[in-house]
């Protein structure tokens, strides 16, 4: 199995973030919330492209296995 294909575990960060109760914090708390967010996403889409790249070239070089 790839290691793409095994299940991640869950409770992952993402996912505690996604059911955490936002009613306590502020506008201000939520502006900045957003912002870290948005930069996480920006991080994560970074890092994809490169292991995409990467993957690309691995698989030009080796042939994509299949």
């Amino acid at each position: 199995m790839d290691e793409d294909d095994r299940p991640r575990p869950s409770g992952d960060a993402a996912s505690r973030l996604a059911t955490e109760d936002l009613a306590p914090y502020s506008l201000a708390e939520l502006d900045a919330r957003i912002a870290l967010l948005k930069a996480e996403i920006d991080r994560v889409e970074t890092h994809r492209a490169k292991a995409a790249s990467h993957r690309s070239a691995a698989d030009a070089l080796f042939g994509k296995a299949g």
